[in-house]
């Protein structure tokens, strides 16, 4: 009874949760670095949230998977980070590339792709670890829905996709 109670709590704090995160307005980009880190974290708790609620996760179930998939995610977020600041190097400088660079910065471009499908494999079987298959499933399906509603909602058409 105490973990169904404990389960409860847990869902209606991540309701609340995106109930103050949806009603922020997205509002014009931000200007400064602090702006940039408080619409990221916003963003990054409307995340949580609504992972949360989709994967119905238990506490003891959230308690090993987050740390999981916040290790996946940072990881993400460097090898993307990684292939931005190549990609603006390229594009910078594209017409005074040789014909050489450009097919290596397409290269590049190439196993950027299969790092990130290696990443994504790697933290696949390290998913289906610590949540049964089902709920890995989910986790995928969130994720996607997840950017549908936020690119909906920055582009001011409320939360259409999170069904």
């Amino acid at each position: 009874m105490k973990t169904s109670a404990l389960k409860t709590l847990l869902v209606l704090a991540f309701i609340s949760f995106i109930g103050v995160a949806y009603s922020q307005t997205m509002g014009p980009p931000p200007k400064g670095k602090a702006e940039r880190q408080e619409k990221n974290d916003n963003i990054e708790s409307m995340k949580i949230a609504f992972l949360t609620t989709k994967l119905d996760l238990s506490p003891e179930e959230a308690q090993v998977f987050w740390p999981v998939y916040n290790q996946y995610t940072e990881k993400l977020k460097e090898l993307r980070k990684k292939r931005r600041q190549d990609e603006r190097e390229a594009k910078k400088n594209i017409e005074e590339l040789t014909d050489k660079e450009i097919e290596q910065a397409i290269e590049n471009d190439f196993a950027f792709r299969q790092k990130e499908l290696d990443l994504q494999k790697e933290y696949n079987i390290k998913f289906k670890a610590v949540l049964p298959i089902k709920k890995v499933s989910r986790l995928y399906n969130a994720e996607e829905q997840f950017k549908r509603v936020l690119i909906d909602k920055l582009k001011g058409k409320g939360t259409k996709g999170e069904k």
